[in-house]
């Protein structure tokens, strides 16, 4: 029995060592060795999110800090045991692009407990983080109807294509499209439905739309590109691009061109790099109990064919 317990203690000396602390309760920082950052992502099959976490990755190896990053897969669920996992591993901090604004909330409430600084990026949770790092979505909606308003001179028909429902940028840009919406009576919203974040449901949705609606449409705004790319692609296969303004949010390269070429009308610019630099700035600061902000907010920008090429590489 006593060989047991012997065992076991230095089982748990080794598993402490192996996450990160050292057997005299220092972080892995105190006793100089590298930070391990872990970061868990809404979805790694979108494309903004894929230049957000290609920026973390960049910014982590300049300060020479390990990053561990994992695809929630659009699972709140799933993200909240990414988290849990990293806890278990003893990182050094946590940053979370939140899948839903509530059921990711756990996984703040469990970092926090574990005295492990979590950083959200890009989207917010109910619980309130150690910080946040990102854009105030309801302006990036604000931007993209008041573009619409101008497009259409206050009057129309819209249709409003939503991100993945509950998560903070759905919910917010919802709201700010309907602020604009309730100041511009003369704008009718015909429709409103979910296409995911996704490029080929944002297509088939706009297809759906086409046959419900045909010629009634004016506009259509997107929460995001790749819905806007697709909503782009059905109105040209229907021969009505030309008769609907489109708009959409984010500003990737694909949006850019298009924009360029004059089939999108219009983007809204979201910094992907300041969002993931700034959030392993961030992260890097709070684990070494360093002064930082709490909030980092990135302006937004209307992109048009007139200032397009500001944007593009």
């Amino acid at each position: 029995m006593k060989l047991n317990a012997i065992f076991a203690s230095l089982v748990a000396a080794a598993l402490l060592v192996g996450c990160g602390q050292s057997q005299d309760g220092k972080s892995g920082e105190s006793s100089g060795e590298q930070l391990v950052i872990g970061a868990t992502m809404l979805s790694m099959q979108n494309e903004f999110i894929v230049n957000v976490s290609d920026e973390m990755e960049a910014k982590a190896k300049e300060l020479g800090v390990e990053l561990i990053t994992v695809d929630a897969e659009r699972s709140a669920l799933k993200q909240v045991e990414q988290v849990e996992s990293f806890i278990a591993q003893g990182v050094d901090a946590i940053i979370m692009n939140p899948c839903e604004v509530e059921a990711s909330s756990p996984a703040v409430k469990l970092a926090m407990a574990a005295n492990i600084p979590i950083i959200n990026v890009n989207s917010e949770t109910s619980a309130k983080p150690t910080a946040f790092v990102g854009s105030d979505d309801t302006e990036s909606a604000r931007i993209a109807m008041r573009y619409l308003v101008d497009k259409l001179g206050g009057k129309g028909n819209i249709l409003m294509m939503h991100g993945f429902m509950g998560q903070a940028a759905q919910l917010k840009r919802d709201n700010g499209a309907k602020e604009i919406l309730k100041a511009n009576p003369g704008l009718k919203l015909l429709a409103e439905q979910t296409g995911e974040w996704d490029r080929a449901k944002g297509m088939s949705l706009t297809e759906n739309w086409i046959q419900s609606y045909g010629s009634k449409i004016n506009a259509i705004f997107a929460h995001n590109d790749e819905m806007g790319m697709g909503a782009v692609k059905a109105l040209e296969a229907a021969g009505l691009k030309n008769k609907v303004i489109v708009v959409s949010v984010d500003a990737i390269p694909d949006a850019l061109q298009a924009v360029k070429k004059g089939t999108l009308d219009a983007t809204v610019f979201q910094n992907a790099k300041e969002q993931g630099s700034k959030a392993i700035e961030t992260a890097v600061k709070a684990a070494k109990k360093e002064a930082f902000d709490k909030e980092v907010l990135i302006p937004f920008q209307l992109v048009t064919k007139e200032n397009v090429g500001e944007f593009l590489k």
